[in-house]
């Protein structure tokens, strides 16, 4: 018996994942939450061998409630349900050592299959997904520019980024414009969601 964890804060989504699963011989659903800070208490407490989980639930999100349970309780393997198909959120979950990754719009059936599939050590990646990553290709930004915008993105301006960085104010603006330039974008805001949907950042 497959014992599952399964993270997701729409209730009602949540519920009719847990009923669809449930109709599975080999597969039962241990823990439920809405909430990503609960994923490790409660998969400490009912020792799941995969969690499935929603990638944006309050508290931590599914990817970061993944990268927690790899180095907490490595036995549980994890998949991770999306609405948006963001190449960058599929390299964070890889990243974070998740083994599944799926839109929320799978069939049932393919659902419980990448469950069997993530709990016997394989991997089960949206076939499209995957392909959107490959093409996204490797980050056009240099080391210094990704750190830059990842300053920028996180709302310091450039006064802070110099400081942080130890930089003077005019090179930071540089590395921003020069960021700007090679993602097109219409900004420095268009710049960090083209980085951040690519995974870059």
């Amino acid at each position: 018996m497959i014992r599952v964890l399964l993270a997701e804060d729409m209730i009602m989504l949540r519920r009719a994942l847990a009923s669809l699963l449930e109709l599975e011989s080999d597969i039962e659903v241990v823990a439920e939450t809405g909430n990503g800070d609960q994923v490790l208490p409660l998969a400490l407490a009912h020792r799941p061998d995969v969690a499935v989980l929603d990638i944006d639930m309050p508290g931590i999100d599914g990817i970061e409630a993944a990268a927690l349970l790899h180095r907490e309780l490595p036995a549980c393997r994890t998949a991770i349900l999306t609405t948006l198909g963001r190449p960058g959120n599929l390299r964070r979950a890889l990243e974070a050592h998740a083994s599944g990754f799926l839109l929320k719009d799978t069939e049932p059936a393919r659902l419980a299959a990448a469950i069997r599939e993530v709990a016997a050590g394989g991997r089960a990646v949206d076939p499209e997904l995957a392909l959107s990553a490959l093409q996204a290709g490797d980050s056009p930004l240099s080391a210094r520019e990704t750190e830059v915008l990842r300053l920028a993105a996180e709302g310091e301006e450039v006064p802070e980024i110099a400081r942080a960085l130890f930089l003077s104010a005019g090179t930071v603006r540089n590395y921003l414009t020069a960021a700007v330039t090679r993602l097109n974008a219409r900004n420095r805001m268009d710049a960090v969601r083209i980085a951040r949907d690519s995974g870059w950042l």
